[in-house]
């Protein structure tokens, strides 16, 4: 039976601390399959113990031990709740010579892979559905017997469809121009993908909406994960919601890969600075809060949407929001997580044409509050900085933060909270 986590403040509010954080866990996926891709002539450092990578990492290697025991029969590979090695492996096992049946969690047979599998049977991979249409788990025969160089992609689903297709493209016989349709979401996270390749002798061209990788060879090198900017944000929310805060976070630069380091600019609103320091960089609340009225777009980066839009509504801040389209479709339907969960202080998040709003004139704060994760780990992290406000909230299911962030909750202990498991 999964425990719950009780987390409260108390004293003064103010957070003066230093947190080491894990490494990226957008980067060390990414990092993985260009290794595996690479044959292991790319080394990777500074792994993430989040429970994806740890579970992406396993497979790999369980995979390229199968090979070199020339293991002809199907393969299960199960990923778990694991969204990234999903769409990961749909696109690196239909690269890759053997049968397999790629599947996950029940909810993962629920998250959509149709456009990113059909991508892959343009190009000619081997790929049916063994249950329902759109949707793990995939039947996967590889290699695939490539048709064509060009596909086109829609760019407003998932950036990751995208990521998918790009860390291929250099083994495949003809390569790959990937074209792609309407407005790219999470372009930082394409970028983030274009660039890890270019550090092992991968290169692109990019014209307009086309991103072209020829067939090329992957030069011996070591890509070094970067601490988790995802994983920082929390920390900006804590310096927001507390009286006082100075927090070091060691070796995260400013200037970084990771979208999520966009979350350094949004959180200037909310008054909290970022400075680079020798070993990291240093946030700090200086306790004044902007202008909150304009509509901030998170399309870029929607990861951290449900971080900011607590602290708005904790905040008081009837702030709107667009770019959230891609949180119906993660570990859970997050829009609605988040209406679900807000109305226990009084809060609404309204969606008008795509344009969600929040209505704070009834925001209250009880003396406790039980916060539902649904079996998703930013709704834990998010919420969890509400201790500074109530003076007890409870988070169900304290585990599931493991997938991001395993040792949030020591960390939090670190910077003065109390923790406990009931």
């Amino acid at each position: 039976m999964s425990k719950n986590a009780l987390v409260s403040f108390k004293g003064t509010k103010n957070i003066n601390t230093e947190i080491q954080l894990t490494g990226s866990k957008s980067e060390c996926n990414r990092a993985l399959i260009i290794s595996a891709l690479s044959n292991r002539l790319v080394k990777v450092e500074n792994l993430s113990n989040a429970a994806d990578t740890v579970t992406l990492d396993g497979i790999l290697n369980s995979l390229r031990e199968d090979s070199e025991l020339k293991t002809q029969d199907s393969r299960l590979v199960d990923v778990g709740p694991a969204g990234t090695a999903m769409r990961f492996l749909s696109a690196y096992l239909s690269a890759k010579n053997g049968n397999f049946l790629l599947t996950g969690t029940e909810r993962m047979k629920k998250r959509p892979i149709g456009i990113l599998a059909e991508a892959l049977k343009t190009i000619g991979a081997d790929i049916s559905y063994a249950e329902s249409d759109g949707f793990p788990p995939l039947n996967i025969n590889g290699p695939l017997n490539q048709t064509t160089a060009e596909v086109k992609i829609k760019g407003d689903i998932s950036s990751q469809y995208i990521s998918a297709l790009l860390m291929i493209a250099p083994i495949l016989p003809k390569g790959l121009t990937l074209e792609i349709e309407g407005e790219l979401t999470s372009r930082p996270y394409v970028d983030m993908t274009l660039d890890m390749l270019a550090e092992v002798g991968i290169k692109h061209t990019w014209s307009e909406n086309s991103i072209t990788i020829e067939p090329q060879a992957f030069k011996a090198g070591t890509l070094v994960v970067e601490p988790d900017w995802s994983a920082a944000s929390y920390w900006y929310s804590i310096a927001a919601l507390a009286d006082e805060a100075e927090i070091s976070l060691p070796a995260l630069k400013e200037k970084s890969l990771q979208g999520d380091s966009q979350i350094q600019k949004i959180m200037k609103i909310f008054g909290i600075a970022t400075s680079q320091t020798e070993t990291g960089i240093s946030i700090s609340n200086l306790g004044l809060s902007l202008d909150t009225n304009q509509v901030m777009d998170l399309k870029t980066c929607p990861d951290l949407a449900q971080t900011i839009i607590v602290i708005a509504a904790a905040l008081g801040k009837n702030m709107s929001f667009t770019g959230l389209e891609t949180l119906k479709i993660k570990e859970t339907d997050r829009v609605a997580a988040l209406q679900n969960e807000l109305a226990k202080i009084g809060v609404t998040l309204t969606e008008n044409n795509l344009v969600y709003t929040l209505n704070t004139d009834e925001l209250h704060f009880p003396e406790k509050i039980t916060i539902a994760t649904y079996e998703d780990h930013r709704m834990a992290m998010a919420f969890a900085p509400l201790a500074l406000l109530i003076n007890e909230v409870e988070i169900e299911d304290m585990q599931v933060v493991e997938k991001s962030y395993p040792h949030f909750w020591e960390d939090l202990k670190k910077a003065g909270f109390e923790v406990k498991e009931i």
